[in-house]
């Protein structure tokens, strides 16, 4: 039985409600503006507005849940900030049933600066992971989950340009992943409330195994990750997209390895870059694990600071995948 059916249903609608905004900035912004590729305006648009939508949601059901939030509004609030806050302002209230004025608005993204921890309840948001996928018309997600004293206990993602089926490439997009503790990982699309249980990919051998990998190589090391495809004996070219969309890919079973190698000693990890993902793949059968074979530990703040790397594999050979990862990348 759901312990969480109130924050599900919410979480689910908040991110549904940030999927549209983003769909909206895309065609309106990337569409009829021309923009270069370091003009980051349209997609700035996108997560300012996403977050304020997600974050007044959230608030409205559950005012004393704390927020762990990727933006905050100092870049606005000045004089050369406003062509955009009033951008955002326009896109946030053409979704919200309630209309915000500036303050509310800039305030309500502003919720999402809480530190993090290992005790009570917060959420974690990313509300567009994937920038550069989103720029390009790929793949981008709404990511937000729900911890309690450290651990995830709920979440849910929006891949608006995902197909719901990837034998259909060409097919209908737009995919929400929901996965609750004990509760089993589930698909639905956008247009229907019907939701589909899911679980990875049954594999006999890992000569049968896909990789998924991030499309930038800045990252994660496509170098390494080639290594350990070719140790492994997996042939397969990798599937390459942005953002947690490579969780829900292989929690669906469209690929088997998620690997995300360090490219720098220094680098930690975001949690919302992982949380709503790393349960969608346990429930669905797989295994979650830094490159040392720990578990991902979100209980210390902003970051995963006592972990490095990612490795996300179908239970059945996820001991021969950490064995290679460890044996190319703690050589050097």
């Amino acid at each position: 039985m759901s312990v969480f059916a109130a924050e599900r249903a919410v979480a689910i609608n908040a991110v549904l409600q940030a999927s549209k905004v983003c769909q909206k900035v895309f065609k309106q912004l990337v569409n009829n503006e021309t923009i270069t590729k370091k003009d980051k305006s349209p997609v700035t648009v996108a997560d300012f507005s996403a977050q304020a939508v997600v974050n007044t949601i959230l608030y409205h059901s559950f005012p004393n849940d704390p927020i762990i939030g990727e933006e905050d509004t100092k870049d606005l609030r000045v004089e050369s900030g406003k062509e955009l806050r009033a951008k955002i302002h326009s896109l946030t209230n053409s979704i919200l049933d309630d209309p915000l004025d500036e303050t509310t608005l800039l305030d309500a993204i502003d919720r999402g600066s809480y530190p993090g921890g290992s005790q009570g309840r917060m959420w974690t948001l990313d509300p567009i992971d994937g920038t550069k996928g989103f720029l390009r018309g790929e793949q981008f997600a709404v990511c937000l989950a729900l911890l309690v004293d450290g651990k995830i206990q709920l979440g849910v993602m929006g891949c608006p340009n995902l197909p719901v089926d990837s034998k259909v490439p060409e097919g209908e997009k737009g995919c929400l992943f929901i996965a609750e503790k004990g509760q089993g990982a589930f698909q639905r699309k956008f247009s229907s409330t019907e939701e589909t249980k899911i679980q990875m990919a049954n594999i006999s051998s890992i000569l049968e195994a896909s990789f998924c990998e991030s499309v930038e190589a800045a990252h994660s090391s496509h170098g390494d990750a080639a290594k350990i495809a070719s140790l492994l004996g997996i042939t397969k070219p990798p599937i390459r997209m942005d953002s947690q969309c490579k969780y829900c890919s292989v929690a669906r079973g469209d690929a088997d390895i998620y690997l995300r190698l360090p490219t720098r000693d220094d680098y930690e990890e975001n949690i919302w870059d992982h949380a709503s993902g790393a349960l969608l793949v346990q429930e669905a059968g797989g295994i979650v694990s830094d490159i040392y074979s720990k578990p991902l530990d979100f209980s210390l703040g902003r970051t995963l600071k006592s972990n490095k790397g990612v490795v996300v594999s179908h239970s059945k050979i996820y001991s021969q995948v950490i064995e290679v990862v460890q044996q190319v990348l703690l050589k050097k």
